[in-house]
């Protein structure tokens, strides 16, 4: 349509309960511009907890409603029922070996949880003016795997799946398996190689631009893309400790190092790949909250909201709501 303005890109982080950051961050999105995320954006992206994120904010209603789930609703859902999600009994704390020797956390608990939010829904099912891409890695062909809501051999996959695979986490939680395309696939979290997929998010985009004849007329400099973190890490490991570690001490660390290593390269790509101008990165150091993801307790879920209150208060977010008012959305409905 030739009144279209932009095409706009959300990306969400991967971080466990960590996750809870940016569902507060977009629900005052949706406050400050009385809209809902997934009509403010054409695409959203997300890994882990970001790809549960995208999944229940594209999530399309019944009875007629735009779409189930506010982002409101999702920040209540981290602060309701992490516990339910991160709970491990004595036995599995026992037989696990405090997780050394098996993932740290039954299955059980997180597909109770999202068979709740989620139940039957095919991920085909999403609001019709937004498209979901949610990262998964299949341990057994070695590759990556990105989950499109419009891509047709991913659709029939229940949405509560793509959520299961996407958020399992190594040592967390243990693989899942997904038959597409008539092959089943194991999966487990898309951080292990793309913890931001900000990065994915926007090539996909400008493949959308390129390939599809209704956003054709807008070119590669009418993409806002804006990606939002879970917290960055800031506890140090130190050389006197790591020096004499082996496997088991480094497993932990070296999954954060990971997962927060490859969000800063993300970053740093995009900044030169389309510049500020277009490019909203919201993240901020976790000071004053635990950096841990599964650590689900009363308290750190208030030191986590205040975090999330902190980054509400800064110009780059102040920014984002602005434009977000200000620009037109390049959404209509998906065939």
């Amino acid at each position: 349509m030739s009144d279209r303005k932009t095409f706009n890109v959300l990306s969400i982080d991967g971080g466990g309960i960590r996750g809870i950051i940016p569902a507060m961050v977009l629900a005052e999105i949706e406050r400050r511009t009385d809209r809902r995320i997934c009509e403010l954006f054409d695409l959203i992206a997300g890994t882990s907890t970001g790809g549960i994120l995208a999944l229940g904010l594209s999530k399309n209603g019944s009875g007629g409603r735009q779409n189930q789930y506010s982002a409101e609703d999702l920040a209540e859902f981290y602060a309701s029922r992490g516990q339910d999600i991160f709970n491990r009994s004595f036995w599995k704390g026992v037989s696990s070996v405090g997780g050394l020797g098996d993932e740290k956390y039954s299955h059980e608990g997180l597909e109770d949880v999202l068979n709740e939010y989620f139940g039957e829904v095919l991920l085909h099912q999403t609001h019709q003016t937004t498209r979901t891409l949610v990262a998964c890695y299949d341990i057994e062909a070695r590759e990556p795997l990105f989950l499109k809501s419009w891509r047709v051999q991913h659709g029939s996959i229940r949405m509560r799946e793509v959520a299961r695979a996407t958020s399992a986490a190594p040592t967390y939680f243990e693989p899942t398996q997904i038959c597409i395309e008539s092959q089943l696939r194991t999966l487990i979290d898309g951080g292990i190689f793309i913890n931001t997929p900000v990065v994915s998010a926007y090539a996909e985009a400008r493949r959308i631009i390129a390939e599809e004849e209704n956003f054709q007329h807008l070119e590669e400099s009418d993409i806002l893309v804006v990606s939002l973190g879970t917290g960055k890490l800031t506890r140090e490991i130190p050389y006197e400790e790591a020096i004499d570690w082996g496997k088991v001490e480094w497993l932990l660390p070296l999954l954060s190092c990971i997962f927060d290593g490859v969000s800063d390269a993300a970053n740093y790509h995009m900044e030169r790949f389309i510049g500020t101008e277009n490019y909203i990165r919201l993240q901020t150091p976790l000071n004053d909250a635990d950096d841990d993801m599964d650590n689900a307790s009363g308290g750190n879920i208030n030191n986590l909201k205040s975090v999330a209150n902190n980054l509400i208060d800064r110009d780059d977010f102040i920014t984002i709501c602005e434009r977000l008012n200000q620009l037109e959305v390049a959404t209509e409905p998906l065939n």
